[in-house]
């Protein structure tokens, strides 16, 4: 496989974080709407944007259990594997604190711990990403985060696709919650009846989530301001002997310093 540099005057960035006037009023909108009515505001923006009334917020265990069963079967160990190998590497990201001891018995040491929660939001719609999953669930269970919770838009039949769920049986992921957009954003920054705030958001988005996040940030912590294009690769169209995969890390990871002095 070969790289290839982009000739002078062609970019693949995208300034989905600047929006325009209309999209950053309609998002602080949406935001204080949450805020003030909170299941309520998620339930008319989920009927006025993709077209579904929900019932409960919250999928059910039995939800992701039979999506799970009903993904193809080389479809669902391809996810394993890929789990596995994603895992592997954050595994050896892991960093240990330190404490260093001077002869008058004074210290400086410095503690990595998890932070408390962690909410992942996956993109919906017209596609599936169990990749998002994946790829956002795992850095959180490798650093420990004890709470972790997805958010996703449903499709027309008021359900997550059975990828996103199929992923989320794998790894364990038990708190899913049938939201997208910039409400789903706000939800998790500021929390609703259902739906419990979060310490950190991650995950990648439209350009209303991406505003979104932008908006909630300093009040919640995020990762970055992405859209769902994570990046792209310019390559010869020759056949590979072996199956390859990119592994993707947030650029912040889901650790807390603390550096206490004593």
């Amino acid at each position: 496989m070969r790289q290839t540099k982009l000739a002078a005057g062609i970019s693949l960035r995208r300034n989905v974080a600047e929006g325009n006037a209309a999209q950053v009023a309609a998002v602080k909108e949406i935001i204080q709407n949450v805020r003030s009515n909170g299941d309520q505001a998620l339930r008319e923006y989920t009927a006025k944007w993709d077209g579904v009334e929900l019932g409960s917020i919250r999928v059910e265990q039995s939800e992701i259990d039979e999506a799970a069963f009903r993904f193809d079967p080389q479809l669902l160990e391809d996810l394993k594997e890929a789990a596995a190998n994603i895992r592997n590497y954050h595994e050896s990201q892991k960093q240990e604190g330190y404490k260093n001891e001077k002869a008058d018995g004074s210290y400086v040491a410095q503690r990595v711990s998890a932070i408390g929660s962690a909410g992942l939001y996956v993109p919906g719609g017209t596609a599936a990403y169990p990749s998002s999953v994946l790829m956002n669930v795992i850095p959180a269970q490798v650093a420990g985060v004890r709470r972790i919770v997805l958010t996703s838009p449903p499709g027309k039949d008021g359900a997550l696709s059975d990828g996103v769920l199929a992923a989320a049986h794998i790894l364990g992921i038990t708190e899913v919650y049938k939201v997208g957009g910039a409400q789903a954003i706000a939800a998790l920054a500021y929390g609703t009846e259902t739906i419990q705030a979060v310490d950190k958001i991650t995950g990648p988005g439209n350009v209303f989530v991406a505003l979104a996040k932008r908006e909630v940030n300093g009040d919640v912590a995020i990762d970055m301001i992405a859209d769902q294009v994570k990046s792209r690769l310019l390559q010869t169209t020759r056949r590979m002997p072996m199956k390859w995969q990119r592994i993707y890390c947030p650029r912040q990871s889901m650790i807390r310093w603390r550096v206490p002095f004593c």
